[in-house]
C-alpha cells in the first residue's frame, strides 16, 4: 500500500497535517515500506500453493497437507535439517502432490495403486496381479502380487509405503522386481 493510499484511511485532520517534513509522513514512510514484504508475497500467492511452482523448501509442507506425509522420508540430520522429501527426487513429489485429489478418488483399488506407483516414480510398467496361487495351487485370498521395473530397486521403502497406503487393510501382498 503506498503512502498516498495510507494518508487517504487517515482523519481528515491527519491527512492535513501530513506535510513534507513531519513527523506524521515520515511514519506513513515507514508504513509504506512494511507493506512491501506482504505485497509482494500476496501477489504470486498461486506461486506458493502450486506444487508444481512453489518453493522448494515449501513442496513437502504441500504434501503433507494432501495427506502424503507417510511416503515422504525424513532427511532430518542436523541442527539445520532440510525437509522431509521423496526418494524419486522433488519433482516427482511435485507431481505427486498436484495429482493428489485425482489419487484419492482411486484409493483402494487396483488403479488406484497402479497411478500412485507411477506417479511416484516416473515410471511405467508396474504389474499388479489380484489373482495369486499359492504354493499348493489354490488362489490366495486377499492377496497381491506387485511386480516393479527392476530399476526401482533402491526405492523399494518408498514403493512398500506406496502399497501399504494404498491397498485395502486386509489385503497381502508381495513385492517383486
Amino acid at each position: 500500500m503506498k503512502q498516498a493510499q495510507i494518508k487517504r484511511l487517515l482523519p481528515d485532520v491527519f491527512q492535513r497535517t501530513a506535510t513534507p517534513g513531519s513527523p506524521l509522513l515520515a511514519i506513513l514512510d515507514a508504513m509504506e515500506a512494511m507493506h512491501d514484504l506482504p505485497e509482494s508475497i500476496l501477489a504470486n500467492l498461486d506461486l506458493i500453493f502450486d506444487p508444481r511452482r512453489a518453493p522448494d523448501r515449501f513442496v513437502s509442507y504441500l504434501a503433507g497437507w494432501v495427506d502424503l506425509g507417510v511416503v515422504l522420508e525424513d532427511a532430518r540430520g542436523g541442527a539445520r535439517s532440510t525437509a522431509p522429501s521423496l526418494s524419486t527426487g522433488l519433482g516427482r513429489l511435485r507431481e505427486l502432490t498436484a495429482s493428489a485429489a485425482r489419487l484419492s478418488e482411486w484409493r483402494g483399488t487396483r488403479k488406484g495403486l497402479q497411478l500412485f506407483l507411477e506417479t511416484a516414480t516416473g515410471m511405467n510398467g508396474f504389474e499388479i496381479d489380484e489373482q495369486v496361487n499359492g504354493l499348493d495351487g489354490k488362489p490366495k485370498p486377499f492377496h497381491l502380487r506387485v511386480k516393479a521395473p527392476k530399476v526401482l530397486v533402491p526405492h523399494r521403502p518408498l514403493i512398500e509405503k506406496i502399497i501399504e497406503l494404498e491397498k485395502p487393510a486386509y489385503v497381502t501382498y508381495e513385492l517383486e522386481f
